[in-house]
């Protein structure tokens, strides 16, 4: 038996195909931001991260005034990482492009629009409403401090930091769960009645919490400040008949033996031999990644005079591509040896001072 399919018949197939495919690359229209990035859809967050902080300074507009799109290049790049970085953003990203995501931001309840625009066709069940999840007990929040160097602020790092979580598993059994309060109403005579509370329990599968290990990657970015949070949703402690707390992190930075933060600038002190302080010199200053900062001063030093760096201090947070300044204080370290009379003469003939002598507050 032959199958006759007549030629109406295929160029409605082909028709709907074509709709099909125009409907799917209208879906995933936009800006392929996984380009714009320079990684592959496969790309954790933190090959993500580091994308976008080495071309943020390379597109960053001061740094390619010639360049007229440069502008355009470096919102490209913000709207990239805006939506490549965030887990929800991403996924709807991945399924229906960047109209998608926009929808999504319009419609502002933090559904996948193609799922609310199928309204309930598809939901099984499970999840509850929004405001049922918001009347959920939670956990306690889990806050510890984290001690990080200057030369982590300065250039950026990952930690990864093991945590040991308790994690709900099924046991033998059941348990009392989702107890309340309820009020009741008892007959204690002819046409007398008494109203009292009562706690009123459900019967739930017993579960026991287990703990297990976790490697959890902190990313400590440049210019970070002192106090910063850093949290882990849902990574704190448990709920029995809830949501967990969250995890977060404390940044605190470890005093440097060399510099002092203050906001994006840096402090140093410097302590030079009165020859040189005299008769002027060069040297070079180590800085937090290992980069050296030339320092040449031609005429005297005195005990206290500070020098600006413009621009080497620390990154602005927000912002990268601007950074503070580095200052540095100069003291004097006096010889100790005697000095011959010829040699005091000497001095004196060379400065040309007289003795004066001034008491005051100095304090």
């Amino acid at each position: 038996m032959r199958l006759k399919i007549s030629s109406s018949s295929l160029v409605v197939t082909f028709l709907s195909i074509i709709v099909l495919v125009s409907l799917f690359d209208d879906v995933l229209a936009g800006r392929d931001f996984y380009k714009i990035l320079g990684v592959s859809r496969s790309a954790n967050l933190n090959q993500i991260k580091k994308a976008y902080r080495k071309l943020a300074k390379e597109l960053h507009p001061d740094q390619n005034k010639e360049d007229p799109k440069a502008q355009e290049k470096f919102q490209d790049l913000a709207a990239a990482y805006e939506v490549l970085s965030d887990t929800e953003k991403r996924k709807i990203y991945d399924r229906h492009g960047e109209e998608g995501v926009q929808k999504n931001a319009n419609m502002g309840d933090g559904q996948d629009p193609f799922e609310s625009f199928f309204g309930d066709f598809f939901s099984f069940g499970g999840g509850g409403s929004r405001e049922e999840r918001n009347q959920r007990p939670k956990g306690g929040d889990v806050t510890m401090d984290l001690w990080v160097t200057l030369e982590e602020i300065f250039t950026g790092n990952f930690i990864e930091v093991v945590r040991y979580k308790p994690v709900a598993r099924s046991d033998k059994g059941t348990r009392k769960c989702n107890c309340r309060m309820e009020m009741r109403t008892y007959q204690v005579g002819p046409g007398r009645f008494q109203m009292s509370q009562e706690q009123v329990c459900d019967e739930c599968p017993n579960i026991k919490f287990v703990n297990e290990e976790k490697l959890l990657e902190i990313e400590i970015e440049p210019g970070m400040r002192d106090g910063h949070e850093y949290p882990f949703i849902a990574e704190g402690e448990p709920h029995i008949d809830g949501d967990a707390g969250d995890l977060k992190f404390i940044i605190r930075i470890e005093k440097h033996k060399r510099f002092e933060r203050r906001n994006n600038d840096l402090y140093t002190n410097v302590t030079i031999s009165l020859q040189d302080a005299l008769n002027g010199f060069e040297m070079e200053i180590e800085h937090l990644d290992k980069h050296k900062v030339k320092v040449v001063r031609e005429k005297i030093t005195w005990p206290g005079a500070t020098i600006k760096k413009k621009g080497e201090g620390l990154p602005k947070y927000e912002n990268n591509n601007i950074k503070g300044d580095l200052y540095i204080t100069f003291d004097i370290e006096f010889p100790k040896k005697e000095l011959t009379k010829e040699q005091k003469e000497l001095l004196r003939q060379i400065f040309e001072q007289d003795s004066k002598f001034k008491v005051y507050n100095g304090l």
